[in-house]
């Protein structure tokens, strides 16, 4: 990649030749001399005493070097983990939660949680000897579902949680919702659930810890997201300064979110290097990624629309129930509080929302954040709505999208709860989403497959999400002797090609060679801070701090430039990577300007740092068609078609690509994945590839995705965060047209994902099972 590759452009992501010739440098991959190993061993209960733990038969097993459980954390004065957001970011309140201990001491509350650290010479024999570590547990009740964690006389967590309630919440105008729905012509009413989803990044979760006693700092190697967050977490729970403490990630193999916030693994294993005097190594298998990793949804809702004679929208009524495990992980409160009440209304026009909301704790494994994270759940309520409005008004439900949607003449638009969208042009979103998909030939394709014996469905769903993230940012920018440029940054690369399109932004803005740029990251020692990468934020935070980093070099080299091309300030002009004299063939490039500098003792590398005031607002709309078996309930995505709205595209080509990992994660969700825990003893029923439901590229079709894209105004770019937004839309797209194709009487035993015996018993082949009732609200408990 010797040329300049421009903003627009779609040059080939330069990190694939690593990855693909094996050159990558993912945790696992790194080597460190003296390394042993650790492993965790874990609740086999979803609740219970720990009435005892004995190590030492496992302190003396061969090559072990420590057997660590709770009572050496509270010797050594290590502090429990406390959540990224504790307190309602609306109102302040304070959320009601118990910090969650590195290691168990007096009770587990998830199946998978960390009772004991044992380290050892060879993973084998930490394996080995976490077997002989004998904890004596009483079995408490457990509880699983969130509603019934609520309910009285559920088992109780932890005494600091009164009820589980975490927190109780309301927003909105209740006072004008009750009106509007009195006024009503239609009202609408449904019950809607985002099933939990275990995240399943590519790579696991891992950590290697290591303890300079000669300078008494840490550093951790890590699988992470972000990376200053959970370093200034990891230096809190050790009591000692942030700066004592640094993360490293060369490069992740995905996150979607698990990744993003602190764990216990992140102090555990520094303080065992501390322990051990080694280096210390822990890679979570894929069955401790079902068990402990933070996980997604879990979230039910009974929501009602307010509707006029003509199909207006007049007010929307949400009263829902999170899940949030056993827990308070991250901001996961957050979300509950901010992103799930920003826009409930997506991108339709609806005066009045009222909100109720509750999230608890239950014995499963702690909530974090999945792509889209509280604007998935809230877009799937009105997406299903809309449908359910339009089969018991009698009325087409693309119309009554569309007379709905607001107008591209209203941006920006600011929405019941007082939230402002900055730009979108819905309507045409829609309709050339409509057209790419040709809705016009489904009757066709529809009457093919009934021939054939089978169903076929339409469904549509529009989205927007907020994208932003942590709200500061920053990048260094160095110019080396060699004519390279460093680009450091405090974002966090994970599989979304910042390699190629960081150095583009930067390319285009000094008009230098792409070749010549580096991206640098993933080292909190870089950059003093750093946002790292969740809800879509790095190009928009990065690449606007590149983008004011740029101008800053352009106003520093701008007097070196006058000096050297002896003319006057007010005839020079800079474009392409040069700074020309106007009306001449005098000229000087920007690296000969750097060498300028360096040999004059000053330098053109600039530090740039920002803080956010807005977000911005991918937005789009997707249609999907299914095919059902009626015999099996097997659902086929026969096609899929989409527009959305990204803003400005740095690189179109990442960016489609990004958009189809977010439509396959989606699918997933609605056709399959699934996290089932017995209700009875809280035990995870899908705890591995044998019953959890991944989805497989035999499983997709081709995705046909196209852009319409209007200029965010929020950042210098003008982009909108790509990563996560197919994720909201295809879901209830999926979920409406599985709906379709089994019409009104099959469509009411109906709720996602769409497994081939959700739709069968759907169909009425098989009569509804009656749902387990947990012991502890039955008269009798099980013998």
């Amino acid at each position: 990649m010797t040329e300049r590759s421009s903003i627009g452009a779609s040059p080939r992501r330069r990190e694939d030749a690593r990855f693909l010739t094996g050159q990558g440098a993912y945790l696992d991959d790194l080597r460190f001399p003296g390394l042993v190993h650790a492993v965790l061993l874990r609740s086999p209960h979803a609740h219970a005493r720990i009435v005892a733990i004995d190590t030492a038969s496992a302190c003396a097993a061969p090559g072990v070097r420590a057997v660590l459980t709770a009572a050496d954390v509270r010797a050594d004065g290590l502090q429990s983990l406390l959540p990224t957001v504790a307190a309602n970011p609306q109102t302040g309140e304070a959320f009601a939660f118990l910090p969650q201990p590195l290691l168990a001491a007096d009770r587990v509350r998830h199946v998978g949680e960390a009772v004991a650290l044992i380290v050892a010479d060879t993973k084998a024999q930490a394996l080995d000897a976490a077997e002989l570590v004998a904890v004596d547990y009483d079995p408490l009740p457990a509880v699983t579902d969130a509603t019934a964690a609520a309910a009285p006389g559920a088992p109780e967590l932890a005494a600091e949680v009164p009820g589980n309630r975490c927190l109780s919440w309301r927003a909105g105008d209740h006072a004008a919702v009750t009106a509007a729905f009195a006024a009503a012509a239609h009202v609408v009413r449904l019950s809607v659930g985002a099933r939990r989803i275990v995240t399943n990044p590519m790579e696991p979760r891992g950590a290697v810890g290591f303890f300079d006693p000669r300078t008494g700092r840490y550093t951790v190697h890590v699988s992470s997201q972000s990376l200053h967050a959970n370093r200034d977490a990891a230096a809190r729970v050790l009591g000692v300064p942030a700066e004592c403490v640094r993360f490293v990630a060369p490069d992740v193999g995905g996150g979607f979110g698990a990744k993003n916030f602190p764990y216990p693994e992140h102090a555990l294993l520094a303080w065992a290097a501390r322990r051990v005097g080694r280096p210390v190594k822990w890679i979570a298998s894929r069955s401790e990624t079902f068990l402990a990793d933070h996980q997604g949804r879990d979230h039910q809702a009974d929501a009602a629309l307010a509707l006029d004679a003509e199909g207006r929208f007049l007010a929307l009524r949400v009263t829902s129930i999170a899940n949030l495990g056993a827990y308070l992980a991250g901001s996961a409160g957050g979300v509950q509080t901010g992103q799930y009440a920003q826009l409930p209304g997506s991108v339709y026009a609806i005066p009045a929302v009222a909100l109720d909301i509750t999230a608890v704790f239950t014995n499963t494994p702690p909530i974090g954040v999945l792509r889209g994270p509280g604007f998935a759940e809230q877009n799937a309520i009105i997406e299903r709505l809309i449908d359910a409005a339009a089969r018991q008004c009698g009325l087409d439900r693309l119309a009554l999208r569309r007379c709905n949607l607001i107008p591209a003449a209203a941006m920006p638009a600011t929405n019941a709860l007082g939230n402002t969208v900055d730009s979108g042009d819905f309507p045409a979103m829609f309709d050339r989403a409509l057209a790419r998909a040709d809705v016009a030939g489904f009757a066709a394709r529809q009457a093919d497959s009934a021939a054939r014996g089978r169903l076929r469905g339409l469904g549509v769903a529009c989205h927007i999400k907020g994208t932003g993230g942590a709200p500061r940012e920053n990048v260094d920018i160095r110019f080396a002797s060699d004519g390279t440029v460093a680009l450091i940054t405090g974002t966090q690369t994970i599989g979304q090609g910042h390699e190629t399109t960081f150095p583009q932004i930067l390319a285009d803005r000094l008009g230098l060679p792409n070749a010549a740029i580096r991206l640098v990251q993933g080292d909190t020692d870089l950059t003093p801070l750093g946002g790292g990468h969740g809800s879509s934020r790095a190009t928009y935070m990065g690449g606007t701090a590149i983008w004011r980093a740029a101008a800053a070099i352009i106003a520093k080299a701008r007097p070196i430039a006058v000096e050297a091309l002896e003319a006057a300030e007010a005839d020079i002009g800079f474009a392409d990577g040069r700074f020309t004299v106007a009306g001449t063939n005098l000229g000087i490039g920007l690296m000969d300007v750097a060498a300028r500098a360096r040999a004059a003792g000053t330098t053109l590398d600039t530090y740039a740092a920002w803080t956010r005031e807005a977000m911005t607002f991918p937005n789009g709309a997707h249609v999907v068609e299914v095919e059902i078996d009626p015999d099996t309930g097997q659902v086929l995505l026969a096609r899929h078609a989409a527009v959305d709205d990204y803003g400005v595209l740095v690189n179109p080509m990442v960016a489609t690509g990004q958009a189809h990992g977010a439509i396959a994660q989606g699918a997933g969700q609605a056709l399959g994945e699934c996290a089932v825990f017995d209700p009875w003893s809280g035990q995870p029923l899908a705890a591995s590839f044998m019953d959890y439901a991944l989805p497989r590229a035999a499983d997709l079709p081709d995705f046909d995705l196209g852009f319409s894209p209007t200029r965010c105004t929020t950042n210098p770019l003008g982009v909108k965060g790509c990563g996560e937004a197919g994720t909201i839309g295809v879901f209830p797209a999926i979920v409406n047209a599985v709906l379709d194709a089994l019409g009104p009487q099959g469509g009411r035993g109906f709720e996602a994902p769409a497994s081939p015996f959700a739709v069968w018993r759907a169909l009425g082949s098989a009569a509804p099972t009656t749902p387990v009732r947990p012991h502890y609200m039955t008269k009798a408990s099980p013998t």
